[in-house]
């Protein structure tokens, strides 16, 4: 069920197309977005985070189809960027500030996904949706195929049908973050956020690469290999222990292919690269082309999936006094049966 400012919303439409649309026109979602859209987007960096130790230790960075739920009491913000057809999902819990962040690349995900996202929740819950997009929602539908208004519409239809409240606070999504430049591709106002876990509110925000950790590397290439590993089926990425706080990057396995795959496409510019490898070639970051062939790098190096998940254990990362991550290297009596 999904209300907005207090009230049950009800469409004459099953579509959930229908119901994104009228969403997407609501007087309290539009100020919202435009609220939204007058703040300034901020960089962030570990030290920009907080100059304080404490500040430091927590906060939680969100890549591609991962997803994290967080305690407030753990980790203050959650963030996530890099997204151009992707959408960025926020739920919280109204009552004791739990809150989980995914990273949405494909609808196949909303079903199962939302189950993780909401495993540790009651019925009393606020949505923010936010997210930077490619395309607007009303050029036609077949202009749209492999961008966010397909995803946007299945999460509506999928919040819609589920029996918890959804309280939607903010939906800045498809042509009220998009903008177009001189060429006229069209790019994401915003292509991240940071969360406050303690209030719910969130900052238009990108990062740098000292906030995606821990085991950065390893996390991006779980995005593209997730798709050859059925464990990963319509499921979002596990990253994070929300009782432990801490990081545990749950394993992926990958076959000879992604090394063919890098192996051929590492000597190509990077104008090819960003047309081979990007469905928004025009609205990447400036580091997209060398987070690529840094990806590649690591899987020529290491071809075989067991040397990065031995016996298929996570990899596992505990906070450290500084703001870092340590890893736990496991033992061999870990890997018994």
């Amino acid at each position: 069920m999904i209300f907005v400012d207090g009230v049950l919303l009800s469409t004459d439409s099953s579509q959930g197309s229908d119901t994104l649309a009228a969403l997407m026109e609501h007087p309290v979602l539009l100020s919202a977005s435009l609220a939204l859209k007058e703040m300034q987007e901020r960089k962030f960096s570990i030290s920009e985070l907080g100059s304080q130790r404490s500040t430091q230790t927590q906060f939680v960075y969100i890549f591609q189809r991962e997803y994290a739920t967080v305690d407030p009491a753990f980790v203050k913000f959650v963030g996530t960027d890099e997204a151009t057809t992707c959408v960025g999902l926020v739920i919280r819990n109204q009552k004791n500030g739990m809150t989980s962040v995914a990273h949405l690349d494909s609808p196949r995900v909303l079903d199962t996904g939302l189950n993780q996202m909401l495993s540790l929740f009651d019925q009393s819950i606020d949505v923010d949706l936010d997210h930077a997009n490619g395309t607007t929602w009303s050029e036609s539908h077949a202009k749209l195929d492999g961008y966010s208004f397909p995803l946007c519409t299945k999460i509506i239809e999928t919040l819609e049908r589920r029996q918890e409240k959804f309280h939607i606070r903010t939906l800045l999504v498809l042509g009220h973050n998009t903008k177009r430049d001189s060429l006229g591709n069209a790019h994401p106002i915003f292509n991240g956020f940071l969360v406050e876990t303690s209030t719910g509110s969130l900052i238009p925000a990108s990062f740098d690469r000292t906030t995606r950790c821990p085991d950065e590397i390893v996390r991006r290439i779980r995005v593209s290999v997730s798709y050859e590993d059925p464990t990963w089926n319509d499921k979002l990425l596990e990253t994070y222990d929300t009782q432990a706080d801490r990081f545990v990057i749950a394993p992926c396995s990958w076959t000879l292919y992604q090394l063919h795959v890098a192996l051929a496409l590492r000597h190509l510019s990077d104008a090819e690269i960003l047309h081979t490898c990007s469905t928004s070639p025009s609205a990447e970051g400036p580091d997209f082309v060398d987070n690529e062939r840094r990806i590649w790098d690591y899987l020529i190096k290491h071809p075989d999936w067991q040397y990065t998940f031995p016996m298929r254990q996570p990899r596992i990362f505990e906070r450290t006094a500084d703001g870092g991550w340590k890893r736990l290297l496991l033992s061999p009596d870990d890997f018994s049966p």
